[in-house]
């Protein structure tokens, strides 16, 4: 199978895992459940594990963890390959 799909899937599954656990606690809290929220999750994570699967050499223990964190992951990548700026004072 194509690593691209492969990775998206992972992304996916990951995604649904995290939709699972926050299902969970809807039904216990017994609060209402948007389930056109929850699919544009799914979704969602499926598009980042899957680029971030082609980013990274298609490691595929990253996009599913990609999936599950979700932009919490693309936002940690961001923030380890930042450049400080570097201010210089004039005399």
């Amino acid at each position: 199978m194509n690593e691209t799909i492969i990775a998206g899937l992972l992304g996916c599954l990951g995604g649904m895992v995290r939709g699972l656990v926050g299902l969970m606690k809807a039904f216990t809290a017994k609060r209402q459940i948007k389930w056109q929220y929850w699919l544009l999750t799914v979704i969602i994570a499926s598009i980042i594990g899957a680029f971030t699967g082609i980013i990274f050499n298609f490691d595929y223990r990253l996009s599913l963890l990609s999936g599950y964190a979700g932009t919490d992951v693309i936002e940690g990548i961001y923030k380890s390959f930042k450049v400080e700026k570097i201010y210089v004072k004039g005399k």
